[in-house]
């Protein structure tokens, strides 16, 4: 009953309630958290419904694409480094296709990503990259 195995558990990143400008601001502060940690990690990404259609440039939160295309940027060598998985959960009642969307693979995120609508099999699969 170590730390070490509370040390390795996925970190859960619930946006699911919030616009999903801010869902993605939160995620990047979060990840950004993770990687100055410098310790091995996965992450489950609870999130909001993409929204149809394109996303504004600037969003109401006032952090633009740009902004978050930046911080993704400087964070993506930590990313490389230390991440073991990402697990984007989409929310369960929106069209499969819709939550497609919204995954993006390994070379924007620079490790390893899923994307589902279930998050027992996102947890699983968090779970299991950590143990690698």
């Amino acid at each position: 009953m170590g730390m070490q195995g509370a040390a390795r558990a996925p970190r859960e990143i619930d946006t699911s309630g919030l616009p999903m400008d801010q869902a993605q601001a939160l995620v990047l502060d979060e990840l950004r958290a993770l990687t100055e940690r410098a310790e091995p990690f996965a992450a489950i990404l609870l999130m909001p419904a993409p929204p149809d259609g394109r996303t504004p440039v600037t969003s109401p939160s006032g952090r633009s694409t740009a902004d978050r295309v930046r911080t993704l940027k400087l964070i993506r060598p930590g990313l490389t480094a230390h991440c073991r998985g990402l697990a984007f959960v989409a929310p369960a009642d929106i069209p499969a296709e819709r939550a497609a969307s919204m995954h993006s693979g390994e070379q924007l995120w620079g490790c390893p990503t899923m994307a589902t609508q279930d998050v027992t099999a996102a947890r699983a699969w968090a779970g299991a990259r950590v143990g690698d």
